[in-house]
């Protein structure tokens, strides 16, 4: 009985949602609304101190005149900043050869055959959870192919496309390997942590043992909500797919097998490339301290370079494509897919950046961590709000260490003066913060996720998405927060050497 009430209520989300302007439109309302709550907000003298900082930070008024011009003189701007944009569109490049040329469905016919037709949701949410380990590149490689692999194989796409977006969003903070996140959090966490001990040291692995448990977890979580609950809502698939996906099914010919063998040997010597400019000492792609953030900053290059060449490796052995012509125009064709995506960016980007300018996001971050301390809570369990607290703020701020730049000063002195230690502390806004980035509205991937989902359903919108993925949010909120306080409570180490 509650199952069903469960689904009544995800399908009433649904139609609400559908009923809502196009997200174009819908965006373009939110940015005039920011416009105008920034002008009560001045006029009341809204203002937080912030925390980090210690400076007032006060409400801005969008409707001044200044701020009116700056809307029309940073419109490009916004635009061509967008996080997203430079990074898709970069990498689209690659990926349009190597999948008009062919090579992605051999790769995908390959995989597919290799994986057991039972373990194909969960493959595909460990490596969504793993792909954080180059950035956002998840986002534009693993989701589609998610709702790809799922229709080759008859099941619905949306629900292959939820549990890779789930995997990659939800699962962000987790990984088998230290990311780039974890010194970033782990430096402003020990900032934090000297307000109260001058000495005290957060080391960036110092939740990597959680985490690693946590990828395992996070796998079979997002897997169960998906088959018990996201695909039976979704029914069976009847839809069409496109040629290339219809193909996925059929075994490789010879000169197929024989592509894929090429263009793999073309990107293992790309690999072994990267790795002889990026490991020693002294090497290019490492910066004058000898770390690989040179490494980091090139990977969308180094991605649509390993897409471009082994596509392009591939389509020459099996005669795809014939001259470079053929490779420019693939690359062309791919573009063109993005035009949709283009658009929706321009009218998010206007609406990140006037709800930034503004300074509403963190006046609200700052009011709900005072809210919290008004709470006056005790113990391990006083987490577990916090972790509410965060994943509410993240619906806000869509950076995680700008939310933690605001938070770890006011929380993580708070949480040690009461005995809980600032890596747990840390973790516990690492849960609260991934598990709803796949319901967060500020979250810049949302363009490129609808135009996916459109490729099946050509009638998805926000409350298609929204319902799709409130399950796999609020089992993450729940369950990985029990998760959590279990391993605290049993003691175990959060990372090498914190308990």
């Amino acid at each position: 009985m509650k199952r069903s009430l469960f689904i009544r209520f995800l399908d009433a989300v649904e139609r609400v949602g559908s009923k809502l302007p196009d997200p174009f439109t819908l965006f373009a309302i939110a940015a005039a609304l920011v416009v105008v709550v920034s002008w009560f907000a001045f006029n009341a003298g809204v203002s937080v101190t912030h925390p980090g900082t210690g400076k007032v930070v006060w409400a801005i008024n969008l409707l001044s005149p200044e701020n009116i011009q700056r809307m029309f003189t940073d419109a490009v701007t916004n635009f061509t900043n967008f996080p997203p944009l430079g990074l898709v569109l970069v990498t689209m490049i690659g990926i349009a050869v190597a999948e008009r040329g062919g090579f992605i469905a051999a790769l995908l016919r390959t995989t597919v055959s290799a994986v057991p037709k039972s373990l194909l949701t969960a493959a595909l949410v460990f490596a969504g959870v793993n792909s954080s380990i180059v950035a956002d590149a998840g986002y534009v490689v693993l989701i589609p192919l998610g709702a790809v692999i799922f229709a080759s194989v008859g099941r619905h796409p949306l629900a292959g496309l939820s549990a890779t977006f789930a995997g990659v969003a939800g699962g962000f903070s987790a990984n088998l390997s230290v990311t780039s996140l974890d010194p970033l959090l782990g430096g402003l966490t020990q900032a934090a942590a000297q307000l109260v001990q001058p000495d005290y040291v957060v080391s960036a692995a110092a939740n990597w043992y959680f985490m690693i448990a946590s990828t395992f977890f996070l796998t079979i979580l997002i897997t169960a909500v998906c088959e018990k609950l996201v695909e039976p809502r979704l029914g069976e698939w009847k839809g069409l797919s496109d040629s290339q996906d219809a193909k996925l099914n059929e075994k490789l010919s010879t000169v197929e097998k024989k592509g894929l063998k090429y263009a793999g040997i073309a990107f293992a010597i790309l690999i072994a490339g990267l790795l002889w400019i990026s490991v020693p000492e002294g090497a290019i792609l490492r910066d004058v301290n000898g770390t690989l953030k040179p490494l980091e900053k090139s990977i969308v290059l180094i991605l649509m370079l390993l897409f471009l060449i082994s596509g392009i490796v591939y389509a020459k052995v099996t005669g795809s494509a014939r001259n470079d012509k053929d490779i420019a125009e693939m690359a062309g064709d791919g573009m063109a897919t993005m035009g949709g995506y283009i658009v929706l960016s321009f009218i998010m980007a206007q609406f990140i950046s006037y709800f930034a300018w503004s300074n509403l996001g963190v006046v609200t971050a700052v009011n709900g961590a005072h809210m919290l301390q008004s709470l006056q809570l005790q113990g391990p369990f006083l987490l577990v709000i916090f972790v509410l607290v965060a994943a509410l703020i993240n619906l806000l701020i869509a950076s995680a260490s700008a939310k933690w730049a605001i938070m770890a000063p006011v929380f993580v002195p708070m949480f040690m003066l009461m005995g809980i230690s600032a890596e747990s502390t840390q973790l516990a806004y690492r849960i609260g913060d991934s598990s709803t980035n796949m319901i967060a509205p500020l979250l810049s991937y949302i363009p490129l996720i609808l135009v996916a989902m459109r490729r099946y359903v050509k009638g998805a919108s926000l409350g298609t998405l929204l319902s799709l993925m409130l399950p796999y949010s609020m089992a993450m909120i729940v369950l990985w927060t029990l998760f959590m306080l279990v391993w605290i409570l049993m003691g175990l180490p959060l990372g090498p050497g914190v308990q």
